[in-house]
């Protein structure tokens, strides 16, 4: 890949700095330049129950474009968060799993579904008993 990921690109600037800016370096920007964006969280998430072909994400999160899942699957694979298993066969076969550092971040998964689950089912939302639901069928 030839584009730099968000992350790549702060830590090539980081490297070319003889004395690092105040919050240069910082665990939160860090984490939001790997995983932030609308849609890596939610593949994640379907990557967090095992490895998934191209199509079976399509179909998963079918809001996203081909061309936006396609480039947050590389930003991903090159920011060593999933790898791409190729499979020399016919036709041919690609699917994702999660790295080892990449599992790393189902513990945040959990507290997600938490926090999404208790606002979703805050007084007046209207939706609690929806929330409820939704939530048990993630934890199932």
């Amino acid at each position: 890949m030839s584009k730099l990921t968000k992350q790549q690109q702060a830590e090539a600037q980081w490297a070319e700095c003889a004395e690092q800016p105040a919050g240069a370096i910082c665990p939160v920007r860090t984490t939001l330049n790997v995983l932030g964006g609308k849609w890596k969280l939610l593949i994640l998430s379907y990557l967090l129950d095992g490895p998934r072909r191209y199509g079976e994400l399509r179909r998963l999160v079918p809001e996203v474009t081909e061309k936006m899942l396609i480039q947050e699957l590389r930003e991903l694979e090159a920011d060593a968060i999933i790898q791409r298993l190729v499979y020399q066969q016919v036709p041919p076969k690609v699917e994702y799993q999660l790295t080892e550092h990449g599992r790393r971040v189902q513990p945040m998964f959990q507290e997600l579904i938490n926090w999404g689950t208790g606002y979703l089912g805050r007084e007046g939302s209207g939706v609690a008993a929806t929330a409820t639901l939704a939530a048990g069928s993630l934890q199932a």
